[in-house]
């Protein structure tokens, strides 16, 4: 395959995974470009011009030729600068590696990571929370986030692979967008009773039974194991996590159990005053889940795959049954 079209796979797999919906994109879409259009001309000048057409900021090609032809790639869920050299040295020694896979994003697709979790508002708007109270608690939080990022030295990954001449791209947003739909799906065709099932269940899942053997398994509170799940609600996608104030709006709609990738203390803490239980997925396992669905369809188009970087690689053939684990290091 192309960069260029490993780059528009992500993109339309994204979109038919996507919680809004087509139609929710679209609108997405036609907002972005009502937005361009009314802007100043300097400010115009100094916009993504891919954000009319790709709904997702945090999924782009960083370094190379977007027509170059790609057998293989080294991808792992953050590939820094650490990664870029080894990607650099595993090519030394005879691997053959055409590009580098990130998927939290890297430069520009980071610091503006704010922009794409606009459609958490629209995400919860589809479980009955009024848009316009949706929006304005995102607003503060979108704040917030950007505020955090802007000073990162967001670069440096990207200028290694530049100087090394290593195409490298990211998908954030379309894998996170798949291991919600995987879940949500999961869920629903089982239908768990109580807070335990939905534990249970994750550890049928393997890249959720891998990571416990590495102690970074799915994780809840004790206490809760015996208590009525309730409607079961994946929040895995949106760029990070959302306000606190939106626990109330989400309790007040019916949410029962919140399976989330993490949470911070806060955020977990707002949720059980507001009597919602949180089942902690894992971070690494749960990103593993939706890179692997995006990479196993590359590799059916052709494309080799090397991973790395806390990716629990697990192959599923197209109708999603495991054919191989590739687990990494586990203890002894």
């Amino acid at each position: 395959m192309k960069l260029r079209e490993i780059y528009e796979t992500a993109i339309k797999v994204g979109i038919e995974a996507d919680p809004r919906g087509k139609a929710g994109v679209d609108a997405f879409l036609a907002l972005t470009k009502r937005r361009y259009d009314d802007l100043s001309g300097y400010l115009k000048d100094a916009c993504d011009k891919e954000e009319l057409t790709n709904p997702y900021i945090d999924t782009r090609i960083y370094v190379g030729d977007p027509e170059t032809e790609v057998k293989t790639i080294i991808g792992g869920i953050d590939m820094n600068v650490g990664e870029v050299l080894l990607a650099d040295r595993l090519r030394e020694k005879g691997v053959k590696i055409d590009a580098i896979y990130t998927h939290h994003p890297e430069g520009w697709a980071l610091i503006q990571l704010d922009k794409v979790m606009e459609m958490q508002a629209d995400v919860w708007a589809s479980l009955g929370v009024p848009i316009n109270a949706g929006e304005m608690l995102m607003d503060e939080r979108r704040t917030q986030v950007r505020r955090r990022l802007m000073p990162e030295n967001a670069d440096q990954a990207i200028d290694a692979a530049r100087l090394l001449a290593i195409p490298f791209f990211s998908a954030h947003t379309p894998t996170d967008n798949l291991v919600t739909r995987y879940l949500n799906r999961y869920f629903e065709e089982r239908q768990p009773l109580l807070v335990e099932d939905v534990h249970k269940l994750l550890f049928e899942v393997p890249e959720y039974r891998l990571a416990a053997q590495k102690g970074a398994g799915p994780y809840v509170d004790a206490h809760v194991l015996s208590k009525k799940a309730g409607k079961v609600w994946v929040d895995m996608t949106g760029g990070t996590e959302g306000p606190l104030k939106v626990m109330e709006k989400l309790a007040d709609r019916g949410v029962g159990t919140i399976v989330g990738m993490h949470m911070s203390p806060d955020l977990r803490k707002e949720a059980e005053d507001h009597n919602i239980h949180v089942v902690i997925a894992g971070h690494m396992a749960s990103d593993s889940v939706g890179i692997n669905l995006f990479l196993d369809g590359l590799e059916r188009k052709g494309v080799k795959t090397i991973a790395t970087s806390g990716l629990i690689r697990v192959h599923r053939d197209k109708d999603g049954k495991v054919v191989k684990e590739e687990p990494g290091a586990l203890p002894a």
